[in-house]
């Protein structure tokens, strides 16, 4: 009977111990995802915040344009109508689409710049177009961080045991930022320099 009473005690000592340590590494793993997905909202969130920027210089260039090419009309709706998509874009596919579309607008604008020699001098108008260039730049930058972070989640996600701790508490892949091949280069906002 004593024999039977420590063998019962020592499968239970085993039993707890199996428990404590599928306990340790689901905690562990759990804690990682948040931490992980928590990275990729943040860099999802920076990556709004600087095409945002970019956005919001738009009214301040199609004002100046305005200025010396009332007539150019067709263009600064396509650039006003462009810059409404990014504002109203949720996920990183719409926000790559509306960006992709922005910044073709923008490039448009190349075209109406040269007919107007005065603009291209216009120190408004030389300010704004640095300030484009370097949130282009920004862009750019903040783009890969949040692919950067994307990649490091996912791979985490899909690795044992982690993918199936992740597929029971509701972690999924993030989306990527990707944009058309066409549109993977910035635009061209020289203005003739």
């Amino acid at each position: 009977m004593k024999k039977r009473r420590g063998a019962l005690g020592g499968a239970l000592i085993i039993v707890i111990a199996v428990i404590v340590l599928v306990g340790f590494v689901l905690i562990k793993n759990y804690n990682s995802l948040v931490g992980e997905a928590q990275e990729v909202d943040g860099k999802w969130a920076q990556v709004q915040n600087v095409v945002k920027r970019r956005a919001d210089l738009i009214p301040n260039l199609v004002n100046t344009v305005k200025g010396y090419a009332s007539h150019e009309e067709d263009v600064l709706t396509k650039i006003t109508e462009a810059r409404s998509k990014v504002e109203k874009a949720k996920t990183p596919q719409e926000l790559g689409k509306a960006d992709a579309e922005l910044s073709r607008a923008i490039g448009d604008i190349n075209v109406v710049v040269e007919a107007y020699p005065e603009l291209k001098a216009n120190e408004g108008f030389l300010n704004l177009q640095s300030q484009l260039e370097g949130t282009e730049n920004r862009i750019a930058t903040e783009r890969e961080r949040y692919n950067e972070a994307v990649t490091g989640f996912n791979k985490k996600i899909k690795r044992f045991p982690t993918n199936l701790i992740g597929g029971i508490l509701g972690f999924s892949p993030k989306e990527y930022f990707q944009v058309s091949e066409e549109d993977q280069n910035a635009p061209t906002v020289d203005f003739g320099k």
